[in-house]
């Protein structure tokens, strides 16, 4: 029986497929089976030659086709990486913020956790190249908010996003790096250890691109709409005028998201962007509790959607031990501590020992696998 993946992952990787056709593709014929097996003469007003001529060999040769070859393959590594999944639309752990933006990815390869995408997000972004300040500033705001339950999403790029993910692991909160690159391949390669702390840490590694995808100039500007599409809002640390983070903040606005920006020295050309989206509406900020006296009633969008996923999850009166088994020992560890009453943050991290990111970033979890949830000011197991 073919796995039902596979053709998703066909139509997935045609040439010329982007996110905006095969969402046209999807909704003029209903599947990606459909797609595949639709004549030609039907989907010329849909595709290129190029990819007309690949699909004609796959609708050929199937398996045997340069493109069926190469999701077998796809599905091989997939199969052998027990931290990766392949999330689709149609699936429940599909991010749902993301669901709201235009040419939504219809496919996410994500490693690490991925129930992390449905936890509120602030994405840092800015400048390759940043100033002492512009490194402190990503690291400490990052560092600041992880602290106060959000998940820090960034680029994996140099510079601004390295110093974001390195402030939230430094708060022992969670972070997600959004790729420009397949999940095969880390970029740049010095940030391999980066990435891989990212993940042991309960973080996740994330993009739209098919494996072995190369690090390709026009793959970054797509990726920043994810970045943003995540997020509840976007801060810009340092950026020119010219820059992807630029693009990040706009993209970000056209999604209706919250862009926050640090003003800096007249005499700084990296602080004319920031600058720049000030005067356009993006709100100043000088600390990070103002990004998150910002976004309380945002959160309270994403508390319910939280709850929506929560009441989705089976309903438990007890936990059994096959059940603890989907979770992290970070969870279980949270869990044993909480016992059977209703317990306040502080209480956990007394208990625990474990910083208040962590705690809090874990508590958001649990609610969105239904073994929690939030009463008043505290949290009670299910």
């Amino acid at each position: 029986m073919q796995d039902p993946r596979f053709y998703s992952l066909v139509l997935h990787r045609l040439p010329h497929v982007g996110a905006a056709t095969y969402q046209r593709l999807i909704q003029h014929f209903g599947s990606p089976e459909k797609v595949l097996a639709a004549p030609i003469n039907r989907l010329e007003s849909f595709l290129d030659n190029e990819t007309l001529v690949a699909l004609q060999d796959f609708q050929v040769r199937a398996e045997n086709s340069v493109v069926g070859q190469k999701v077998l393959l796809d599905l091989e590594w997939l199969a052998l990486q027990t931290d990766v999944h392949l999330v689709s639309i149609g699936d429940a752990t599909y991010p749902e913020l993301l669901r709201e933006i235009p040419k939504l990815p219809p496919l996410l390869f994500v490693r690490g956790n991925v129930h992390l995408l449905n936890l509120p997000q602030v994405a840092i972004v800015g400048s390759r190249n940043p100033t002492v300040g512009g490194h402190e500033n990503a690291h400490r705001f990052a560092e600041f908010l992880a602290a106060n339950g959000f998940a820090i999403t960034s680029g994996l790029a140099l510079g601004v996003d390295a110093s974001a993910h390195q402030g939230a692991l430094a708060a022992g909160g969670k972070t997600v790096a959004v790729m420009g690159t397949g999940l095969d391949l880390i970029y740049p390669s010095r940030h391999r250890r980066l990435a891989q702390e990212i993940v042991e840490t309960g973080g996740a590694l994330v993009t739209e691109l098919p494996l072995g995808s190369g690090s390709k100039a026009a793959n970054f500007p797509q990726r920043n709409r994810i970045i943003s599409g995540l997020s509840c809002g976007v801060l810009v640390v340092e950026a020119a005028i010219q820059s992807g983070s630029l693009i990040t903040a706009h993209t970000a606005l056209q999604q209706n998201r919250e862009v926050f920006a640090i003003p800096g020295s007249i005499h700084n050309p990296l602080a004319r962007g920031c600058h720049q989206l000030i005067r356009q509406g993006a709100t100043l900020v000088e600390t990070a509790q103002d990004i998150v006296d910002q976004l309380q009633g945002i959160l309270g969008y994403q508390r319910e959607t939280l709850d929506k996923l929560r009441e989705k999850a089976a309903k438990k009166s007890e936990i059994d031990d096959k059940s603890l088994d989907s979770l992290s020992a970070g969870e279980q560890e949270i869990l044993q501590a909480m016992g059977y009453d209703p317990v306040t943050v502080d209480d956990l991290i007394d208990r625990t020992g474990n910083p208040a990111g962590l705690v809090a970033a874990q508590l958001i979890g649990l609610e969105i696998k239904g073994f929690v949830q939030q009463v008043g000011v505290a949290y009670q197991r299910i």
